[in-house]
């Protein structure tokens, strides 16, 4: 598996293009905006992309939701604790930012409800549950491949902000310890803002965490 980070929006989130090298298959991992940009990452790999995995809601994540399964056809998945947060830009944040829209009008096709093992085509992963940066926050863990993409909960030298709608600190820090940083020390963190990391060089330099 490959994967190619797109940071997006005005706030430069980052929207992950999972590739299977042998079918050309693909997941989006959190389309945030700019709905061409994702588009000409697809068509020039030629990729088919079968579903959208959101880490979260938050409008710089879920920005071009629509677009992305209009484009392709192709279901979106997100926690069910934030299931109607896609139609409500309170929660979503984007009432907040006057140069953001992010409201869908229908709920996405699929909610996750617990932590379990995925398989999307010829893609496998865990779902870790991992809410504190808001509610329904989950990271997709790829163990093939050794990667977790953790939306907003874990930043390179950071963890994600907590004073907002629905954010506790408390929370966030035992999904971090419990779900995150018992992954192999070498795992790669992809975070939703920034740039990569590891879970072993987080757990021993990240000031939050030691």
């Amino acid at each position: 598996m490959k994967w190619m980070a797109c940071p997006v929006g005005p706030i430069q989130a980052n929207c992950y293009v999972l590739e299977d090298e042998q079918t050309k298959e693909a997941l989006i991992i959190d389309p945030g905006s700019e709905m061409d940009r994702i588009a000409s990452i697809v068509g020039e790999k030629k990729l088919h992309p079968l579903a959208i995995l959101l880490t979260h809601a938050h409008f710089d994540h879920i920005g071009a939701l629509d677009p992305v399964r209009d484009r392709w056809h192709i279901p979106a998945y997100l926690h069910e604790n934030e299931k109607d947060w896609p139609q409500d830009s309170d929660k979503n944040g984007s009432a907040l930012f006057t140069m953001t829209e992010a409201f869908h009008d229908r709920p996405v096709e699929y909610l996750l409800t617990k932590e379990e093992t995925m398989d999307i085509g010829p893609f496998t992963f865990d779902i870790l549950e991992t809410p504190g940066h808001s509610p329904g926050g989950v990271s997709f863990y790829f163990k093939e491949a050794n990667v977790v993409f953790c939306g907003d909960a874990l930043f390179n030298g950071s963890i994600g902000r907590t004073d907002i709608y629905a954010g506790d600190q408390m929370q966030l820090l035992q999904s971090i310890t419990t779900k995150l940083l018992t992954l192999p020390p070498d795992t790669v963190v992809c975070p939703g803002h920034g740039f990569t990391t590891t879970i072993g060089h987080e757990a021993e330099t990240n000031p939050f965490l030691i």
